[in-house]
């Protein structure tokens, strides 16, 4: 009887990076999207990137880490089997994103660098109240906004247009936030 097959994994060494004095993330960014369906990454870091484990796990990807010699990590993100979001939505949003209502705030922030877009949409959820949603076209997937959003309770939705060049996000106010 043969073995099944692995599933093909990718490798990226951050560590030339950070020497270098260049942030990775980006190249991370870089890898998992040029993944193919099944595929894992393994990243190999000078230490253990715990941040990189929600982001990964919002994006469909199960961690699994473990220290080499040297104070270096090993990191394997392998994508979780059925983690497909639900009507084009990207892995992540709220299951509840289609019964929300209209959005009462339309932003496009297609033009403007990080963190602008970031910063813009957290001041205008600050002016919403709970249940109201807030839509934004960006230029980029905002993995740094998400984990924003989950601490000041907050759900989200998003996914790219059919051009993939445009990231459009509804955001759901949840009553949390600096009130």
């Amino acid at each position: 009887m043969s073995k099944p097959e692995a599933s093909p994994v990718r490798e990226l060494d951050v560590r030339p990076m950070l020497r270098a004095g260049e942030e990775p993330f980006q190249a991370i960014m870089d890898a998992v999207g040029a993944l193919g369906p099944g595929e894992s990454l393994r990243l190999i870091a000078p230490f253990r990137p715990v941040p990189l484990f929600s982001v990964m796990a919002n994006r469909g990807f199960a961690a699994s880490d473990h220290p080499l010699d040297g104070g270096d990590w090993e990191v394997l993100f392998s994508p979780v089997a059925g983690m497909q979001a639900d009507a084009g939505l990207a892995t992540g949003s709220s299951p509840s994103a289609l019964s929300w209502g209209d959005p009462i705030e339309e932003l496009d922030l297609v033009d403007l660098e990080p963190p602008e877009p970031m910063v813009r949409i957290l001041e205008a959820l600050e002016d919403l109240k709970p249940g109201d949603v807030l839509f934004a076209l960006l230029a980029r997937e905002p993995v740094f906004l998400f984990p924003e959003l989950a601490k000041r309770q907050h759900e989200w939705a998003g996914n790219f247009d059919a051009t993939g060049a445009t990231y459009r996000l509804l955001v759901r106010h949840g009553g949390g936030g600096a009130h």
